[in-house]
């Protein structure tokens, strides 16, 4: 039996409310990843070679299905600039509110398909909750 997980889907302002925990979660994320990152280097791109590695790629994985339990998605797939999304409804519609590691606040979403090339401004009423 398959079991679908329900979408939590987030207001601007309970998604900003979790932002402390999320900001741990992915400075944690690309702390790592930066450490693989110099492992891959280290070893020109044979990591398996180091034992370390594969306990890295672990911590990785548990962080992102930390961020996956608070119901947002890591979609940074160069762990560079921590991006992450929250699924939220804006205009009756499916939408993602996006944050990057380095933003304060959760300011922006994109449509489903739009990815972060598709960033808008949040209407100002979506924060009244």
């Amino acid at each position: 039996m398959i079991m679908k997980t329900e979408i939590k889907y987030f207001t601007p302002g309970e998604a900003n409310k979790t932002l402390p925990l999320v900001k741990k979660i992915v400075s944690d994320i690309l702390f790592t990843a930066k450490e693989i990152k110099l492992l891959a280097e280290e070893y020109e791109g044979d990591v398996q070679k180091d034992p370390h590695f594969n306990k890295l790629v672990d911590q990785i994985n548990s962080f992102l299905n930390e961020l996956e339990e608070i119901g947002c998605f890591f979609k940074d797939v160069n762990f560079s600039i921590g991006l992450v999304d929250f699924p939220s409804i804006i205009d009756n519609k499916e939408v993602y509110l996006c944050w990057r590691s380095d933003e304060e606040e959760i300011l922006f979403y994109h449509e489903i398909d739009a990815g972060y090339q598709g960033r808008k401004l949040i209407p100002p009423e979506y924060f009244l909750d």
